[in-house]
């Protein structure tokens, strides 16, 4: 089915998507794919270098006529997130990603697609090999690590590019032009326990969150979607008194909502029936408060044998339930500047129970930095008053938006000329990686745009076939009436 992807239309974005897709390009796990992007920029004859954070920046001098035009940075990241079905074999580390078309979408086998921002970077990687498409000069920058940290942008240092405009191609609404976006910071609360025998003749059970759909943590935090550490944490709290608990593994990435949660827990004979009938009731509650949201949610029960003899005390049992009942999760609060706009929000992210160690990783956003830093102060007062130790990092700036930007206003007349309506200017709550550039490059004018995926950080993730054609063709024309010098 990969060749059936090479095929669509415009060829030059789907086999350059194809050839990335087949190299394994985790965050913190670039290597392979930085060696291909230095490889590709090499082979077309191209000024290619790599900076001292394994950022690749290309450089295209402008074609013909095109020479007094304001030198345009093409910005994509190079890693995705790697996301896979509970069910499905795969190797991340290895195998390319295996592709599909479903009617306008191309979407993956049960793992993550890569389309965020792999399409963007196929895009960039078209313009730089085309040979009859008309631009100013290029400077083309691969950051890595925009997922968990964006460690690329945070390093780029001042000097590498001498570009007056960034088009950053990572967001994922095709009638959107992106002039804002929010900051983040991870909140990590941790703690260790005294394990604790089980007493004899226990009985163990494996209970399971799964069949949520999942999704990105600031571009979908709004949408309601069920949070499987939250619902494993409420199952949890109504037979707190009946269990001790053994091990919890919730969530994956601090950037995607989790989909799926696993806890092992034990009881006593002779409390299983009050324990399996509450189980069932508070199942049945939680999948009718999501019925219309996650039609796949599945709550699930299975008697386990286990290996070992100790769980959590019920002090420690008690605080962490606690701490996860009260701990903030979804939307804080809406923007009082733009309409619709999330202002700040938390993901809990990742819960792990294991071995006399609990851990707790949130993301927290906000576009106002005042915001991030008070809902990671709600946040690290719940985790501390149930004798958690919370460490904050990875802390990186919003990006304020700029109404009367140069390009802005060409990309708005063109859109309106080329697709007879107008585009709509917004702020996205994702963190893009304008705002962490715009530290080194402050004179830099930016905008964000991109083609239309849906179900971005989970293995329902897509793209739309006719959106990519309208997005290219765009991007071209951008590239034509771009800004001249002064």
């Amino acid at each position: 089915m990969n060749q059936d992807i090479r095929d669509l239309i415009p060829i030059t974005v789907w086999n350059h998507f194809s050839d990335l897709n087949a190299v394994p390009r985790a965050s913190k796990k670039e290597e392979k794919v930085v060696a291909f992007m230095l490889a590709f920029g090499k082979q077309l004859g191209l000024e290619t270098l790599v900076d001292s954070v394994q950022n690749v920046i290309i450089k295209k001098p402008a074609t013909p006529g095109m020479e007094n035009k304001k030198t345009l940075v093409l910005q994509s990241h190079l890693d995705m997130v790697h996301q896979k079905n509970s069910d499905t074999l795969f190797d991340f580390n290895k195998e390319g990603i295996n592709m599909t078309i479903e009617g306008d979408w191309v979407t993956a086998q049960g793992t993550t697609l890569g389309a965020d921002n792999g399409m963007g970077v196929a895009a960039i990687m078209g313009i730089l090999s085309s040979k009859d498409i008309q631009h100013p000069a290029l400077e083309a920058l691969f950051t890595i690590d925009e997922e968990t940290g964006m460690t690329g942008a945070m390093g780029l240092e001042a000097g590498y590019l001498k570009g007056d405009i960034l088009l950053n191609l990572d967001t994922e609404e095709d009638d959107e032009i992106d002039i804002g976006c929010a900051g983040g910071i991870d909140v990590t609360a941790v703690k260790t326990y005294a394990l604790q025998a089980m007493p004899k003749k226990s009985m163990a059970f494996k209970l399971l969150v799964t069949g949520l759909n999942g999704g990105h943590s600031g571009m979908d935090i709004h949408k309601g979607l069920g949070n499987a550490n939250k619902i494993m944490n409420q199952l949890l709290l109504e037979v707190g008194d009946l269990i001790q608990i053994i091990s919890i593994n919730g969530g994956s990435l601090r950037n995607a909502i989790p989909r799926e949660s696993f806890a092992t827990v034990m009881i006593s004979p002779e409390q299983k029936d009050q324990f399996l009938e509450t189980i069932t009731e508070i199942s049945n509650l939680i999948k009718i408060d999501f019925i219309k949201i996650e039609k796949n949610l599945l709550i699930e029960l299975e008697p386990v044998s286990v290996d070992f003899d100790s769980g959590l005390n019920k002090k420690d049992q008690s605080q962490l339930l606690n701490a996860l009942k009260h701990a903030h999760n979804g939307v804080h609060k809406m923007s009082e500047f733009m309409t619709d706009l999330v202002e700040t929000s938390n993901n809990i992210a990742k819960v792990l129970v294991a071995n006399g160690e609990i851990s707790i990783k949130c993301l927290t956003r906000s576009s106002i930095d005042e915001g991030k830093k008070e809902l990671a102060g709600l946040l690290t007062n719940v985790f501390e008053n149930e004798g958690f130790q919370v460490k904050l990092s990875g802390s990186y700036p919003g990006w304020q938006p700029d109404k009367n930007s140069e390009i802005l206003k060409v990309m708005k007349d063109l859109y309106e000329t080329m697709f007879a309506k107008q585009p709509k200017i917004v702020a996205c709550h994702a963190g893009l990686e304008c705002g962490i550039l715009g530290k080194n490059y402050p004179q830099m004018d930016m905008i964000s745009f991109g083609p239309t995926i849906k179900g971005a950080h989970s293995p329902d993730e897509r793209v739309s076939i006719t959106s990519v054609q309208k997005f290219w063709k765009f991007l071209i024309e951008i590239l034509k009436h771009s800004p001249d010098k002064k």
